[in-house]
């Protein structure tokens, strides 16, 4: 069963920079969709950007487009989320996730997504 450990969260000032990692053990990654999802608490858990196996397609939830980028190293096993221009409403608890297969049409729904890592934290002050 695959593990997922996320890194690089942290606490910046707005306009700030972060860069998230999540490591992959257990199997490769390669042939599955990958993805960031974010949550505040007492709020749902929202998707903010997948990536495709081959990171042919990447798709951005309209918040972020623009100012984040998904990447993947498949040799690596490593998924990553660039974010740049943060604002404070991007403060939240960041989850890498594995889909289990290519990736869905449609939105992002978590409750869909197979394997989760334990998150990190972002906060942006203002």
């Amino acid at each position: 069963q695959v593990q997922l450990v996320e890194s690089g969260g942290g606490s910046v000032q707005t306009g700030g920079s972060l860069r998230l990692s999540c490591v992959a053990s257990e199997e490769p990654i390669g042939t599955y969709c990958m993805g960031w999802f974010r949550q505040v608490a007492g709020k749902e858990r929202e998707g903010v950007a997948r990536i495709w196996p081959d990171s042919s397609i990447k798709y951005y939830h309209e918040s972020v487009k623009g100012r984040f980028t998904i990447s993947r190293d498949n040799n690596e096993n490593t998924l990553y989320l660039q974010m740049n221009s943060l604002i404070p409403e991007d403060t939240a608890m960041y989850y890498c996730a594995l889909y289990g297969g290519g990736c869905p049409d449609g939105p992002m729904v978590w409750r869909k997504w197979r394997f989760w890592g334990q998150g990190t934290q972002v906060t942006v002050s203002s």
